[in-house]
């Protein structure tokens, strides 16, 4: 994706960003958006999973992957550090609300892969949706560009 069209998507996503409704169900989407993050980098894949709802489907690398257990997504990414080498860790470059509810979060976020010595590997922008579900805020769903 160009800068120029990279600039417009998130210009759009932010214009969108104005029907933001819920406070509470924000700050507690963007807790569980870190914890996720934490997890992820931690190369724990229990943690990770357990940062998600379910199902969880994932839009990536012109597939549809869904995950209708925790068990089922810890089994198909046991290896995922070894997956996405030379990937040492990612952050959150952007995240912005494009809508909210009481129980559900949609982001437009852009995270960045980097590889151990800080060099950046990768930039994708993506779209998350994070839930309410059974008492807890996890995500549940995710596009991206991102192998």
């Amino acid at each position: 994706m160009s800068i120029m069209s990279r600039r417009l998507f998130f210009a759009c996503i932010l214009a969108m960003a104005a029907n933001a409704a819920d406070p509470d169900a924000e700050r507690n989407a963007r807790k569980a958006m870190g914890q996720f993050m934490t997890a992820f980098n931690s190369r724990d894949v229990q943690a990770w999973a357990a940062t998600l709802n379910y199902p969880h489907v994932r839009f990536a690398s012109n597939q549809v992957r869904i995950y209708n257990t925790l068990e089922d997504f810890v089994r198909d990414n046991a290896n995922y550090p070894q997956r996405l080498a030379p990937w040492h860790h990612s952050r959150w470059e952007s995240m912005n609300v494009i809508q909210s509810g009481p129980d559900k979060v949609h982001f437009a976020v852009e995270f960045v892969r980097y590889d151990a010595s800080g060099k950046e590997i990768g930039r994708f922008p993506s779209l998350y949706v994070v839930t309410l579900k059974n008492g807890h805020w996890g995500i549940q769903g995710r596009s991206s560009f991102a192998p």
